[in-house]
């Protein structure tokens, strides 16, 4: 693997996430559904299931989220904590892409009981010392409960290879702490440093043009190549560079 020019980079990379990581980057993000919240267990549960519909056109991914919302009387958690199975069945339909009504009300109970009987959302991703770790430990508590075979591929697994970009974003989403306003650094259990870069195609394809991703598929090894470059920048705050490279290939067409 080449060593990447990181003298060039860093600053170049830096003048990139200043540039991205503000308030008015959110109106036009999923991350704007949790910012409807004040509440920490309304932030990470609106968070967690926008970034689990976040793949496709961003206005439509913004949308149906907000209709998530709506069908919990924009009050996730208490309906989480307090729904019946009368209520997911009342509830209208939903689909965005393949993630529909039947996943919806799957993930509901799901959540549930994270939250009845795993003391919550960041308990549960904050028990190990790695992101990979912590993401299939995830999987595997939000998956105890009966659940559609269906539902399963809406959960990605590192284990099992997968980038596991959206659950990477919604935990820098949660963890990732600065004075900038989009991020909410809510969950103190998780360190900073060990976050990992979530990587789809505009991340991926600017990070080989700049020379800090050699691996070609997008998958968990390509991650931890990526995230150790970023690291190597800046290990205090490596995902920072999530908002340099992500508006780079979306907003500059790098």
């Amino acid at each position: 693997m080449k060593k990447p020019d990181y003298r060039t980079l860093k600053p170049f990379l830096d003048e990139k996430a200043e540039l991205y990581n503000r308030m008015d980057f959110i109106e036009s993000d999923p991350i704007s559904i949790p910012h409807k919240f004040s509440k920490k267990e309304d932030i990470e549960i609106a968070g967690f299931l926008a970034a689990t519909i976040a793949w496709g056109q961003r206005k439509t991914i913004i949308n149906n989220a907000n209709r998530m919302m709506e069908m919990m009387d924009f009050e996730p958690h208490h309906f989480v904590l307090n729904h019946q199975e009368s209520d997911l069945i009342k509830l209208p339909d939903f689909k965005h892409r393949t993630f529909n009504k039947i996943d919806f009300c799957h993930f509901i109970r799901g959540l549930k009981h994270i939250y009845t009987n795993h003391g919550g959302l960041e308990s549960v991703f904050g028990s190990h010392t790695t992101l990979k770790d912590s993401i299939h430990h995830f999987r595997q508590v939000f998956f105890e409960i009966d659940h559609p075979s269906r539902t399963g591929k809406h959960v990605s697994d590192p284990f099992k290879g997968s980038s596991s970009k959206r659950l990477c974003m919604y935990l820098r989403w949660m963890v990732r702490q600065d004075k900038k306003g989009v991020d909410f650094g809510i969950w103190r259990s998780i360190d900073p440093t060990i976050l990992m870069c979530p990587l789809d195609v505009h991340t991926g394809n600017v990070g080989r043009k700049i020379g800090l991703l050699s691996r070609k598929q997008n998958d968990w090894k390509a991650v931890e190549e990526l995230s150790h470059h970023l690291r190597t920048m800046n290990p205090k705050d490596p995902i920072v560079y999530d908002f340099a490279l992500f508006g780079l290939g979306v907003f500059e067409n790098f």
